[in-house]
């Protein structure tokens, strides 16, 4: 691997992490969804799915966001019906976060609007090559830095 590869992940990723570029990415997404599924909201289904039920502590910690806004944002798509409080068996004091059956519908279409519109935006590239980067930056997720 060349010297320069390493520099020129690491800032690729930075456009990547940046809070704008994900906040840009999540509002052409959840466009339509519905009042309650926005930039805000998305990370807290998107976390939800990823891990399944979580208190918003745990939740806040896997999405990046103090544990108020998670509550906040949780509280909206509750009111929307696609998250549920539902008591913690480990402590009955404590409530989880879980995502109802239309919270589970609502991430399908996000997931899959995600799926599309990375799809196109590699449409220019030559199928091999699009190929190769879907295994390389798997590879790079499951063994890299961040494993």
């Amino acid at each position: 691997m060349e010297s320069n590869a390493g520099r020129e992940i690491a800032d690729a990723l930075g456009v990547l992490l940046k809070r704008s570029t994900r906040a840009g990415l999540y509002r052409t997404l959840t466009v339509g969804m519905g009042e309650a599924v926005d930039e805000l909201t998305y990370p807290v289904l998107s976390g939800l799915d990823r891990t399944g039920p979580r208190s918003a502590a745990d939740l806040a910690r896997e999405v990046g966001l103090d544990r108020s806004g998670v509550t906040r944002r949780a509280t909206r798509l509750e009111t929307a019906g696609l998250v549920r409080r539902e008591p913690d068996p480990a402590d009955r004091r404590a409530t989880l976060l879980a995502l109802t059956d239309e919270g589970e519908r609502a991430v399908e279409i996000l997931r899959q609007r995600l799926s599309d519109h990375i799809t196109t935006s590699l449409a220019s590239w030559p199928a091999d090559e699009a190929s190769a980067f879907a295994c390389q930056l798997r590879r790079f997720v499951t063994e890299g830095p961040f494993a």
